[in-house]
Formats: structure tokens, C-alpha cells, sequence
């Protein structure tokens, strides 16, 4: 698989210099799906972008998602009717969009898509994440058929989370290369 056929998924505000997604990009050559507006995402336009993306690739690509990207890939997969385009997908630290705060600084994206993934999946989730209860994360996972795996305590799982280039969860995003 082609590095450009991994696809980074940023979230809310997009991935800084430090977090594990922009060093995945800069040591491996893998493409970031970049948004209009970082700062009020719209879903509508998420999704028409991953899809725009998707659809100029060679082969069938691996997401790479973070946080709002979690959300992001779960809505494209709902609406979209090329969803063969990916083979895999890494989801990391999905926000419960769906909780007041979160409703209130991201409209728009609750309702939280509830449907299995067509493509196989794995989702980080961290014990201490203040955008989402780990039971919450637990339920996500089951919906979207995705393996589960608890980070351990590890906050939003990003830059601040200091998980450096991040092996065990690149050592997954290996195995849903190959698969």
C-alpha cells in the first residue's frame, strides 16, 4: 500500500506539530485530508471533502482519525455510497458529540452515527478522556463493529498526551495496512 493511500483524519482544530498524526505524516508520507475551517467544522463539507479524497486515490485507502475525525468517518460511512474506497480505518479518542458541552461547541454533528462500519476498524480510547466516558467509547466501538482497545489513562490522546511517534497504535495501523 501506497503511504499516500493513508489518509490522516485530524479533528476540532486540526492535529499540531507535536501530535502523534502529524509525525505519523512527516516520518511515513501520508496524506492529510485538510478542511476548509478547522474551527467550525461543518459536517456536510467533512464529509463531501473525504470523499472528494477518497475518490482520487489509486486504491482503497486506510483513515487514520482522531477525536472529531472518529465522528467524521462514521458520518461519511453512513452517507456515502463508495465506502469499497477504504480498507481499513484507526480510530482514536472519539468525542461524545452528543454530550451538552460538546453539542454546544460542535453543532451539528449529534446525532452520533450508530451503524457497523463496513470495513474493519480499531478504536483507541483512553480511561481518563474529558471529551469521553470510557463506557461511552466501549458502546461506540461495539456500534461501529470496531476492536476496542483502553489506552490506559492517557487523557485526549494527543500531543499533550506525550505519546511521541506512538508504536502501539502504529503497530495497528500496520496490520490494517496489510490487511
Amino acid at each position: 500500500m501506497k503511504s499516500s493511500n493513508v489518509l490522516i483524519l485530524p479533528g476540532w482544530q486540526g492535529s499540531g506539530p507535536d501530535h502523534w498524526q502529524s509525525r505519523w505524516e512527516r516520518t511515513h508520507g501520508y496524506t492529510r485530508v485538510e478542511q476548509h475551517d478547522w474551527l467550525r467544522p461543518l459536517r456536510g463539507d467533512w464529509i463531501a471533502r473525504l470523499e472528494d479524497v477518497l475518490l482520487s486515490c489509486s486504491e482503497p485507502a486506510v483513515l487514520v482519525a482522531h477525536s472529531l475525525g472518529c465522528v467524521h468517518v462514521a458520518a461519511w460511512a453512513a452517507h456515502s455510497r463508495n465506502t469499497q474506497r477504504v480498507k481499513g480505518a484507526l480510530l482514536v479518542a472519539p468525542p461524545d458529540v452528543e454530550r451538552d458541552d460538546l453539542r454546544q461547541q460542535l453543532p451539528g454533528w449529534s446525532p452520533l452515527p450508530r451503524g457497523p462500519l463496513p470495513f474493519p476498524s480499531v478504536l483507541f480510547a483512553s480511561s481518563n478522556d474529558p471529551f469521553c466516558a470510557p463506557e461511552r467509547a466501549r458502546q461506540l466501538a461495539a456500534d461501529w463493529g470496531a476492536d476496542y482497545i483502553d489506552a490506559g489513562p492517557c487523557g485526549h490522546l494527543n500531543a499533550d498526551s506525550a505519546l511521541g511517534d506512538w508504536p502501539l497504535a502504529y503497530a495497528q495501523l500496520l496490520q490494517l495496512m496489510r490487511a
